[in-house]
């Protein structure tokens, strides 16, 4: 049976600033930018520990992600810190030029991705900012699931040497993960063995998918659930390994349809093992003003949607 217990929710940007600020007490070289968002990003304890290692450069999204290629010169490891959308879109240019083209060691921490964003609306619900880093050349895209995988992926790639983009988000969500877990990027992580269909999810739709592989486990459907937390590197080997004994997968994300982790997953099968497959994701909409709860629903990126697409397939 899938256990689905937990014992609390938090929001997984807590677990960024938690980890920022076990990494500001451990290795020195790490220093913190943020764009007129410390609440938000929950950077307070980090700063307070460490005033001379923060800078506030205010709603210049541009100019914090030229001054953190800067500073990795000198051998500081950057976080910049601020919503999803202002750390993508608006900012595609600096990132490209200045930090993907010139392979700088800066860690682009993103906070209120997707539709979970909620009532701020759609334009800062961003939907298309995976597709977007991951089409940068040696850019990593992480997308933990919750609280202790969000710690664990800050500390994890403040080690890593070469830019990375960490997403997260702003609604609580069910900490069900182990807080010792390690974090390896470019690994997914096994949450259920199954016989039936592979469900391949990241981020928020983690736990959605478990929700949904416990209720089809009912119907006597055998679901296998990969938390795929880094996007790229795609661990390939996981998921082909389970598509074999499947034949069948679905894809769930907080993401549009067009760029994100299916379509990676797709060309990935594509290539070495065609199978049939099933997306969930945003179909190629912007978002509105609403709860998270309402906006999953509403737009089928919730539990019963991952059940619906995997019945799709048999």
């Amino acid at each position: 049976m899938i256990d689905l217990t937990y014992t609390e929710k938090k929001d997984t940007r807590s677990g960024f600033g938690d980890g920022l600020t076990e990494l500001g007490r451990t290795n020195p070289n790490v220093v913190a930018l943020c764009a007129d968002l410390i609440g938000s990003l929950k950077m307070d304890q980090f700063i307070k520990e460490n005033p001379e290692r923060f800078f506030q450069i205010g709603i210049a999204e541009a100019n914090m992600m030229c001054i953190a290629a800067g500073l990795t010169i000198g051998g500081k490891i950057p976080f910049t810190g601020t919503f999803a959308e202002f750390s993508t879109a608006r900012v595609y240019d600096q990132i490209r030029q200045s930090i993907a083209y010139s392979n700088k060691n800066v860690k682009i921490a993103a906070s209120h991705a997707g539709l979970t964003l909620g009532e701020d609306g759609a334009t800062h619900q961003t939907l298309e900012d995976i597709g977007l880093m991951k089409m940068l050349p040696g850019m990593v895209v992480i997308n933990p699931c919750d609280y202790n995988q969000t710690k664990a992926a800050t500390i994890a790639v403040a080690e890593y040497e070469g830019p990375v983009y960490l997403r997260f988000g702003r609604p609580a969500v069910p900490v069900f993960t182990p807080a010792d877990q390690k974090f390896e990027i470019g690994k997914g992580i096994l949450m259920n063995e199954g016989t039936d269909v592979t469900i391949v999810a990241t981020g928020h739709l983690v736990w959605e998918s478990l929700v949904a592989a416990a209720e089809l486990e009912k119907e006597g459907i055998s679901c296998e659930v990969i938390n795929i937390h880094t996007i790229k590197p795609l661990d390939e080997e996981i998921i082909i390994n389970s598509v074999k004994k499947t034949g069948k997968i679905v894809t769930a994300e907080e993401h549009n349809i067009l760029g994100g982790l299916g379509e990676s997953v797709a060309r990935v099968l594509a290539q070495k093992c065609p199978t049939k497959q099933a997306f969930v994701a945003v179909n190629d909409t912007f978002g509105e003003s609403g709860t998270p709860a309402e906006l999953m629903k509403k737009y089928k990126i919730d539990s019963n949607a991952v059940i619906e697409k995997v019945k799709s397939l048999l």
